[in-house]
């Protein structure tokens, strides 16, 4: 189909990274191409931190490099695999000390397109910020870089790849292009190459946008219909749009809010009704409307992203459906015991419906329609460190 198998390529990026550094001159990239296939819009991009394709590299260089981790063991790939759409296959993710996190790591699939980041932040809006997080953060330790990043820079700035790359990146692009060795490129160069991370070209876009009949299954057609059907599954008004994920942020577009919602995954007794570790949205602004309320995952490469919801705690697609389908859900014994469709918050889109073992099928098929494998698989977001390991 037209526009649908243009992406990235390595070679593209690596070579216009480099280009214009020969012979110690260094100049800026043309403009950046985003190759984005039609009809999908393009994402939004901060002022002050235009992409261009030595910046994207550079971000890549440092997204697979385990020397941002205080004991050099892990990197921000460590808990988002390409493989894995971003996400790294674990119920809850493990920094590089060993210690667990409350919750698994988000796709990165599409994140340019995303108007808040975390599972359960609402101020965190901005992939630059966000890149800080994991790097410094103490609770839990991530990557472990916290109060040590005098070190990192001097660490970053004696590679002689970072000394081509990180003045290519930011010449005239900024007012720290004089010292272009600084926390804030590093993470602008990060976001850059996180903004890269394009999801389009699954069978369902090649059925739905490109006009091929037969790229998806008559199971998984009937499928759609459940999906989209506001009198049956209804699931399209949680996960809605083309990215399967509610409200997305355009270019030119800042004020665009996210969706939060109780699932009715948990209803224990105590104050909370969630476990105290992981309470959602409530956690940043204390309000008792906001327990059990996370943010509305891409369902963009669904198979290959579980186990599933923000805790990790249902493992295949057929239990996520069995939760819906009763309207949330029920934990018999031990210290979570409770019947989630009774939860005070859950949100009203969230209840039960009619599922038939024909219909579970179907849906299952549709939603296996959304994985892309040349997303998975594309050089341009594979480990560049590879060949030298």
């Amino acid at each position: 189909m037209r526009g649908l198998r243009a992406r990235l390529t390595l070679p593209l990026m690596g070579a216009l990274a480099l280009a214009c550094i020969a012979g110690g001159v260094i100049a800026q990239d043309p403009v950046f191409s985003w190759r984005i296939p039609a009809p999908f819009p393009r994402p939004s991009v901060p002022a002050d931190n235009a992409m261009n394709n030595a910046k994207v590299e550079l971000g890549r260089r440092l997204f697979y490099d385990t020397r941002l981790s205080v004991n050099r063991k892990q990197s921000c790939a460590s808990c988002h695999k390409q493989e894995f759409a971003f996400t790294d296959g674990q119920a809850q993710s493990v920094g590089t000390t060993g210690q667990m996190h409350p919750r698994g790591s988000m796709s990165l699939a599409n994140v340019a397109y995303n108007p808040r980041l975390t599972w359960a932040n609402p101020l965190a809006r901005s992939l630059e910020d966000q890149a800080l997080v994991p790097m410094l953060g103490t609770v839990p330790i991530e990557l472990g870089m916290g109060g040590r990043e005098n070190d990192l820079l001097r660490t970053i700035q004696r590679d002689t790849l970072y000394q081509r790359l990180f003045p290519q990146a930011f010449v005239g692009s900024n007012v720290e292009a004089s010292a272009p060795y600084s926390m804030s490129n590093l993470v602008r160069a990060i976001a850059a190459f996180e903004r890269t991370l394009l999801s389009m070209e699954s069978p369902y876009d090649r059925y739905r946008y490109g006009g091929d009949t037969a790229a998806i299954s008559a199971s998984a057609k009937r499928g759609e219909i459940f999906f989209f059907s506001g009198q049956r599954g209804g699931c399209f008004q949680c996960h809605g749009g083309w990215n399967f994920s509610g409200n997305i942020r355009l270019e030119g577009r800042t004020d665009v809010q996210a969706a939060y919602f109780n699932t009715g995954l948990y209803n224990i007794a105590g104050p909370t009704s969630y476990p105290a570790t992981n309470t959602g949205v409530h956690e940043t602004t204390n309000l008792s409307a906001d327990i059990g309320k996370f943010r509305v995952p891409t369902l963009r490469n669904i198979a290959v992203t579980g186990p599933y919801m923000h805790d990790g705690s249902v493992e295949t697609l057929g239990e996520v459906l069995e939760h819906y389908a009763e309207g949330g859900r029920t934990i018999r014994s031990g210290p979570n015991a409770g019947q989630g469709r009774d939860n005070p918050n859950k949100s009203r889109m969230v209840r039960p419906f009619q599922m038939k073992a024909q219909d579970k099928e179907d849906l299952i098929n549709f939603l296996m329609t959304l994985t892309d494998s040349s997303f998975l698989t594309n050089p341009a977001f594979s480990d560049p460190w590879r060949k030298r390991k």
